[in-house]
């Protein structure tokens, strides 16, 4: 099937799944995970309709940003060492990965520097896993009041990658515990926390009906990397 193809089929996933869950289709972004992918694949998916791409490596971002029109919309989805921070927020719409205090200072003073303003997510190790970089559940609370007083850090929600399960319904208990710090979050800070980045390529439409505004898919689109 055609990068095209693929798309469509996943908007029918998505669709499929906002009905099941009571939900607008409007309420949910699919990001396409580009990461590794040729400048050619992304053209490609750009010529369908797709504008959100997202990259794990701040080098990958860099290089790519500059070869496709400003209507991309670029995020970085992996991990974030501080040392790349000032030559990474000038090539991201959203940072998905904001997962200590220590690197959402660091961003916050990096930004104010440069005079940015940065669109973030809060990224939660929901599952506990060691293997993952991000917040605990009561970490990600009392970290959250602090993060929400950075001038030049916009915090609007909550990431998260759980431990993988191919069964996918075996995964909907992360994203719905995810769901449910959100709003824990939100009625304890009294801020708006719209946004939730879960769910990615074998378990997007289980994401979507537990509440997910963001969707990460990338071998569904363009096929398994190398």
């Amino acid at each position: 099937m055609s990068i095209a193809e693929n798309l469509a089929e996943i908007e029918v996933g998505i669709v499929d799944a906002c009905k099941k869950s009571g939900r607008s289709r409007d309420a949910v972004q699919l990001v396409a995970v580009s990461k590794t992918k040729p400048n050619e694949l992304i053209a490609e998916a750009a010529a369908a309709g797709q504008i959100h791409f997202g990259e794990n490596k701040v080098q990958e971002l860099i290089a790519k940003k500059p070869e496709f029109s400003a209507d991309i919309k670029w995020h970085l989805i992996g991990h974030l060492q501080k040392n790349k921070i000032r030559k990474a927020l000038p090539c991201c719409d959203w940072l998905h990965t904001l997962d200590s205090l220590e690197l959402a200072d660091a961003v916050n003073r990096i930004a104010g520097e440069e005079g940015l303003e940065v669109a973030a997510l809060l990224q939660v190790n929901i599952s506990a896993d060691d293997a993952k970089f991000g917040f605990g559940e009561e970490e990600a609370m009392t970290a959250l009041p602090q993060v929400l007083d950075y001038e030049n850090l916009k915090v609007t929600g909550l990431m998260t990658i759980p431990v993988f399960d191919p069964n996918p319904e075996n995964t909907r208990r992360h994203f719905s515990n995810l769901r449910d710090l959100r709003d824990r979050l939100e009625q304890e800070s009294g801020c708006s926390l719209p946004e939730l980045s879960m769910g990615m390529s074998h378990d997007y439409h289980v994401a979507v009906e537990e509440g997910a505004t963001m969707i990460r898919v990338g071998s569904s689109i363009f096929g398994s990397r190398n």
